[in-house]
């Protein structure tokens, strides 16, 4: 069975050249040079259709970078994405357009991602014009209905986006990507920026269109508890790779990474109130120079001298359930 979206080796590289002053540093003897961050490394990532798959890590881990890739906002470095079993860099034409269109993204800022010069119906009417699904006199009707289908009335449709509240208008940028009629949401830290009484809504939301309109998602949040609710699946990332992937049932029950096992043991639970929690020791190294080996290596308290050398590999533990950690070759 294919998946719906697969990467394959993504990686994405952020070069910063010097400039004329660096360069003229450098030749009278400074010890300068480009500078490349290594946002995503190698990354091998799949979602089958109608999944809902929870991507996870600190911030400065790669998630976003790999969401944005995934909904062709940022070209990869290297690797390639698979839009149902195909390389999306070979289609054209007609296959191109549907695969560009099939996958759509919903920010974290609602406030910066619309257009404030723009009113309600034309940040969602734009698009669907534009590619021909709707007709200019089917426009209207189009925008009323995508409103309804995301909670906010049609008569709002005139105003600009300084004129509502931060839900409200992570409802418009949700229209916006459903007015195309996509297939695959990437949901970058949707309701990050939203007010606690707040998000129960939207995520409420995302969960009725998934159910209403057949909808795929790659979740992307590092709000565990959030995770937990939504998610059919978890990805770990640190540091620009993938470290695990289970059920979600499966990695909160029994988290196999130590670095996940870190990250799931700072998540509170009512249960555990008497218990002190501890949150992932030390700093994320710069993705400028990562360490050598397993990223994690510098802040694992279970480290040996392989984790030091070797970039450990995915291999299955339990069914459907991935690690990359050399500790699981001892046992």
């Amino acid at each position: 069975m294919n998946a719906m979206i697969e990467t394959r080796g993504l990686t994405k590289r952020f070069e910063k050249r010097l400039d004329f002053a660096g360069k003229l540093a450098k030749r009278m003897g400074a010890d300068l040079k480009d500078e490349i961050v290594r946002a995503v490394d190698a990354v091998d990532l799949s979602v089958m259709k109608g999944e809902v798959v929870g991507l996870v890590g600190e911030s400065g881990c790669g998630k976003s970078t790999i969401g944005r890739m995934i909904a062709g906002i940022m070209p990869a470095t290297e690797g390639s994405v698979y839009w149902q079993g195909r390389d999306r860099n070979t289609l054209s034409g007609a296959d191109a357009k549907a695969a560009k269109l099939a996958v759509q993204m919903v920010f974290q800022d609602p406030a910066s991602s619309l257009n404030p010069r723009l009113r309600v119906e034309e940040t969602i009417g734009e698009a669907p014009l534009v590619h021909g699904l709707v007709t200019r006199a089917e426009r209207d009707d189009y925008v009323d209905q995508t409103l309804l289908s995301v909670g906010l009335d049609p008569a709002v449709k005139r105003r600009y986006p300084h004129q509502f509240s931060g839900g409200q208008r992570q409802r418009i940028g949700i229209a916006r990507a459903l007015a195309v009629k996509p297939s695959f949401i990437v949901a970058d830290e949707a309701v990050a920026a939203l007010d606690v009484s707040i998000r129960a809504q939207i995520i409420n939301l995302f969960v009725e269109l998934k159910d209403r309109l057949d909808l795929t998602y790659l979740f992307i949040s590092h709000d565990l508890s959030i995770v937990e609710h939504v998610a059919d699946r978890v990805v770990v990332m640190y540091l620009g790779r993938v470290v695990e992937s289970a059920p979600t049932s499966e990695i909160f029950a029994r988290p196999n990474h130590p670095y996940a096992i870190s990250l799931l043991a700072s998540l509170p639970r009512v249960e555990d109130r008497k218990r002190s929690f501890h949150v992932v020791k030390g700093e994320i190294p710069s993705p400028l120079a990562p360490p050598p080996g397993c990223h994690f290596h510098p802040r694992c308290p279970n480290a040996f001298e392989r984790c030091r050398v070797e970039r450990p590999a995915l291999r299955e533990i339990a069914p459907g359930h991935v690690s990359a950690c050399h500790l699981n070759d001892l046992t």
